[in-house]
Protein backbone atom coordinates (compact mmCIF):
# COMPACT_ATOMS: atom_id res chain seq x y z
CA UNK A 1 0.00 0.00 0.00
CA UNK A 2 1.12 3.35 -1.14
CA UNK A 3 1.65 6.04 1.52
CA UNK A 4 -0.30 9.39 -0.12
CA UNK A 5 2.45 11.49 1.38
CA UNK A 6 4.75 12.83 -1.27
CA UNK A 7 8.09 11.87 -1.56
CA UNK A 8 10.74 15.14 -1.11
CA UNK A 9 13.99 14.21 -4.05
CA UNK A 10 16.94 16.66 -3.20
CA UNK A 11 18.99 16.52 -6.02
CA UNK A 12 21.05 19.44 -7.74
CA UNK A 13 21.36 17.26 -11.02
CA UNK A 14 18.25 17.51 -12.84
CA UNK A 15 18.33 14.64 -14.76
CA UNK A 16 19.10 12.84 -11.80
CA UNK A 17 16.36 14.28 -9.91
CA UNK A 18 13.79 13.91 -13.38
CA UNK A 19 15.08 10.20 -13.56
CA UNK A 20 14.49 9.50 -9.70
CA UNK A 21 10.83 11.11 -9.56
CA UNK A 22 9.92 9.39 -12.77
CA UNK A 23 10.66 5.83 -11.01
CA UNK A 24 8.60 6.77 -7.88
CA UNK A 25 5.98 8.02 -9.75
CA UNK A 26 6.16 5.17 -12.14
CA UNK A 27 5.61 2.68 -8.83
CA UNK A 28 2.67 5.27 -7.64
CA UNK A 29 4.06 7.38 -5.46
CA UNK A 30 3.85 11.04 -5.61
CA UNK A 31 6.73 13.24 -5.63
CA UNK A 32 8.26 16.82 -5.48
CA UNK A 33 11.25 18.50 -6.13
CA UNK A 34 14.28 20.10 -5.11
CA UNK A 35 17.14 21.50 -6.25
CA UNK A 36 19.53 21.45 -3.05
CA UNK A 37 19.68 21.57 0.76
CA UNK A 38 18.34 24.93 1.19
CA UNK A 39 14.93 24.60 -1.48
CA UNK A 40 14.22 21.46 0.19
CA UNK A 41 14.16 22.68 3.63
CA UNK A 42 11.95 25.32 2.32
CA UNK A 43 9.03 23.00 1.13
CA UNK A 44 9.60 20.77 4.18
CA UNK A 45 9.12 23.72 6.87
CA UNK A 46 5.65 24.15 4.30
CA UNK A 47 4.79 21.04 4.20
CA UNK A 48 6.13 18.37 6.91
CA UNK A 49 3.88 15.91 5.87
CA UNK A 50 6.55 14.11 3.67
CA UNK A 51 7.63 10.63 5.50
CA UNK A 52 10.47 10.38 3.15
CA UNK A 53 13.44 12.33 1.48
CA UNK A 54 16.02 11.29 -0.58
CA UNK A 55 18.96 13.38 -0.83
CA UNK A 56 22.31 14.12 -2.93
CA UNK A 57 25.22 14.62 -0.87
CA UNK A 58 27.35 16.51 -3.06
CA UNK A 59 25.61 19.51 -3.82
CA UNK A 60 26.00 23.71 -4.30
CA UNK A 61 24.54 26.11 -1.51
CA UNK A 62 23.37 23.33 1.54
CA UNK A 63 24.84 19.63 0.44
CA UNK A 64 23.61 16.91 1.97
CA UNK A 65 24.96 16.13 4.92
CA UNK A 66 24.23 19.68 6.35
CA UNK A 67 20.62 18.45 5.06
CA UNK A 68 20.28 15.47 7.12
CA UNK A 69 21.50 16.93 9.89
CA UNK A 70 18.71 19.70 10.28
CA UNK A 71 16.00 17.02 8.85
CA UNK A 72 16.96 14.95 11.90
CA UNK A 73 16.80 18.25 13.87
CA UNK A 74 13.15 19.95 12.99
CA UNK A 75 11.80 16.63 11.52
CA UNK A 76 12.61 13.39 13.44
CA UNK A 77 9.74 11.48 12.02
CA UNK A 78 11.16 12.05 8.59
CA UNK A 79 12.68 8.95 6.71
CA UNK A 80 15.77 10.01 4.96
CA UNK A 81 17.82 8.24 2.11
CA UNK A 82 21.17 9.06 0.77
CA UNK A 83 22.16 8.92 -2.47
CA UNK A 84 25.56 9.59 -3.67
CA UNK A 85 28.34 9.18 -7.09
CA UNK A 86 31.13 10.20 -5.05
CA UNK A 87 32.77 13.10 -6.27
CA UNK A 88 36.72 12.82 -5.43
CA UNK A 89 36.13 10.55 -2.19
CA UNK A 90 34.84 7.02 -3.05
CA UNK A 91 30.99 7.36 -1.99
CA UNK A 92 30.82 4.78 0.71
CA UNK A 93 32.70 7.58 2.67
CA UNK A 94 29.74 9.98 2.18
CA UNK A 95 27.68 7.19 2.92
CA UNK A 96 29.19 6.12 5.60
CA UNK A 97 28.88 9.81 6.88
CA UNK A 98 25.34 10.49 6.05
CA UNK A 99 24.66 6.75 7.93
CA UNK A 100 26.56 8.84 11.25
CA UNK A 101 24.58 11.86 10.86
CA UNK A 102 21.43 10.27 10.38
CA UNK A 103 20.36 8.70 7.29
CA UNK A 104 17.55 5.92 7.37
CA UNK A 105 19.60 4.14 3.79
CA UNK A 106 21.86 4.66 1.94
CA UNK A 107 22.56 4.00 -1.93
CA UNK A 108 25.55 4.74 -4.18
CA UNK A 109 25.08 5.79 -7.55
CA UNK A 110 24.55 5.02 -10.36
CA UNK A 111 21.77 3.19 -9.24
CA UNK A 112 18.62 0.81 -11.01
CA UNK A 113 14.73 1.36 -10.81
CA UNK A 114 14.47 -2.09 -8.44
CA UNK A 115 17.33 -1.04 -5.93
CA UNK A 116 15.64 2.47 -5.18
CA UNK A 117 12.07 0.66 -5.08
CA UNK A 118 13.46 -1.64 -2.33
CA UNK A 119 14.68 0.46 -0.44
CA UNK A 120 11.69 3.20 -0.22
CA UNK A 121 9.67 0.16 0.28
CA UNK A 122 11.26 -1.07 3.38
CA UNK A 123 11.34 2.53 4.98
CA UNK A 124 7.54 2.71 3.93
CA UNK A 125 6.95 -0.32 6.65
Amino acid sequence: MKSNDPILVIEDEEDIRQMICDILEDDGYSTLQASNGNEGLLLLRKNPDFRIVITDLLMPEKEGIETISEIRKDFPWIRIVAISGGGICIPESYLNLAKVMGADATISKPFGSGELLSVIEELNR
